[in-house]
């Protein structure tokens, strides 16, 4: 019986996946998370009043760069030729908190669900390292992939 993880080979060691055999196709990951904070530390955001400066534009700068080195942070991720990086903040009053999504494409052999989390993670990262100074107790949640497109295995969404 084959395991269904991948990055293990049959004597239980941990290996890069060979994509040599795959198609290239047009790859398409979208994750999203949220940071929640006291109600006082999203108005500094929304304001653009940080002590150190625009919160939102500097995670965004972040969250890209992120999902272009995701394969030197995770071991086993495949350096990919990424196409596009799209990230997106919405803030979210009733909750305190701000919503980071990314979605990221390719044309590759593998998809890009590593590199729109890995977005999703260092945008809320940046978030908490330029506002820690007014709110250490943040909180990074609910980070998911939300959907993936091509590759043989086709389109999945998430269930909400």
């Amino acid at each position: 019986m084959s395991s269904p993880l991948t990055h293990f080979d049959s004597q239980g060691q941990a290996h890069m996946v060979d994509v040599a055999g795959k198609s290239e196709t047009h790859r398409v990951a979208r994750a999203a998370g949220r940071i929640r904070m006291q109600p006082g530390t999203l108005a500094l955001i929304a304001q653009g009043s940080a002590k150190k400066g625009d919160v939102l534009g500097v995670a965004r700068i972040a969250a890209i760069q992120g999902a272009k080195r995701t394969s030197d942070l995770i071991p086993l991720c495949h350096p990919l030729p990424i196409t596009r990086v799209a990230v997106e903040f919405e803030l979210d009053e009733a909750a305190s908190a701000v919503i980071c999504s990314a979605q990221v494409e390719t044309l590759g052999r593998t998809g890009v669900e590593m590199e729109a989390l890995t977005a999703v993670q260092i945008g809320l990262l940046t978030i908490y390292d330029m506002c820690k100074a007014a709110d250490r107790g943040m909180v990074m949640e609910q980070i998911r992939v939300l959907e993936k497109q091509g590759g043989k295995s086709g389109a999945w969404h998430a269930e909400i």
